[in-house]
């Protein structure tokens, strides 16, 4: 009888230790860091711009914009010395806990003026161009090529901090692997706008160099597949509010345009998680 429950006890303990080394081991995420890389498609409200210099001083109504993706290609989307030519995402971050992160890094968009759209006008131009010398009250003005030109093309360049949240959500497709998980993401961040802005207005020289100009906030979510514990793909969407106060527009300081508002961005990205 002893050696009959005996024979039960080693069954029992065997399948309990295949049953431990069957189970998936849990992958855990605070303390890695983590980096990627990605593309952005974007969209703008219209808004309002307002231009101020030595000889003028107008705001520009509704102005309407849209993003300006580069067509894809090898060449332009993964040569190291082209990679900022298209519209990028790069960031770099840490989970500070199993589930949230912090994270710094730069969402480099492009903003373009439809070009020879009619808008409204108020205000004043005195800068002996009988063409467009006048004061204006809601008057109707086409942003035609010898008025202006403008557009953040080398980078409406957001560089902001992000809090977020990752959730692993395997389970609900039946899901419980080692090697992939699928998380959900979602936060809010908050930074700053150094655009270089290209702007030709009244056929002044332009200024075409980095300078801050304001600040934005953003909130967004996504959905993030992780492989092989380290590596993963994500797609995003992410909108939010900028104001730039202080936006060059010539080589002369005293010329300066300012303009708020809202985006939308869809996002891929790639990148991989790790420790130190």
């Amino acid at each position: 009888m002893n050696t009959k429950y005996l024979a039960i006890a080693l069954f029992l303990f065997t399948l309990s230790m295949n049953a431990q080394d069957n189970k998936v081991k849990k992958v855990t995420n605070k303390g890695k860091f983590f980096v990627y890389w990605g593309w952005n498609w974007a969209s703008y409200s219209d808004s309002d711009i307002h231009f101020k210099g030595n000889n003028y001083d107008f705001t520009l109504k509704n102005v309407k914009a849209t993003d300006r993706p580069t067509k894809f290609s090898f060449r332009d989307y993964f040569n190291p010395g082209r990679v900022t030519i298209p519209q990028t995402n790069f960031r770099i971050g840490y989970f500070f806990k199993e589930n949230y992160t912090i994270s710094i890094g730069v969402d480099h968009m492009k903003y373009v003026m439809v070009p020879d759209q009619n808008v409204k006008i108020d205000g004043t131009i005195n800068v002996g161009n009988p063409k467009y010398d006048g004061v204006y009250n809601n008057s109707d003005i086409n942003l035609a090529s010898d008025f202006l030109r403008f557009e953040h093309t080398d980078g409406l360049n957001y560089v902001n901090v992000q809090l977020y949240r990752f959730d692993d959500i395997s389970k609900w497709f039946g899901l419980e692997l080692e090697n992939l998980q699928i998380n959900l993401t979602e936060g809010v961040g908050v930074g700053v706008l150094v655009p270089r802005t290209n702007t030709t207005l009244l056929n002044n020289e332009r200024h075409d160099d980095f300078h801050f100009s304001g600040y934005g906030a953003s909130v967004g979510g996504g959905l993030n597949i992780t492989f092989l514990k380290h590596f993963f793909i994500q797609a995003d969407i992410k909108g939010g509010y900028i104001y730039m106060p202080n936006i060059r527009t010539t080589v002369n300081a005293s010329d300066t345009a300012s303009q708020g508002f809202y985006f939308f961005q869809n996002n891929i990205l790639i990148g991989g998680k790790f420790r130190i």
